[in-house]
């Protein structure tokens, strides 16, 4: 599993721009998207790097939290 941190996704109208751009990229991936806690995670077999080109291409890049281990 993948976890994103995405300070940009504030409401379930992002939620469904970063789920359909992450699916974009696995169609078969499983998306939670959490916009109180502006995070969406990922359970998908490739690398936590296919998604983050398309996230900040879609508007809403990975800004990992202080303190925070990325996985």
């Amino acid at each position: 599993m993948h976890r994103f941190h995405i300070p940009a996704m504030s409401c379930g109208g992002c939620a469904k721009s970063v789920t359909k751009a992450l699916l974009s990229v696995d169609p078969q991936a499983l998306i939670e998207t959490d916009p109180p806690t502006r995070t969406a995670r990922v359970h998908s077999a490739l690398d936590r790097s296919a998604f983050l080109g398309v996230l900040h291409e879609a508007g809403y890049p990975d800004k990992p939290q202080p303190g925070a281990a990325a996985n």
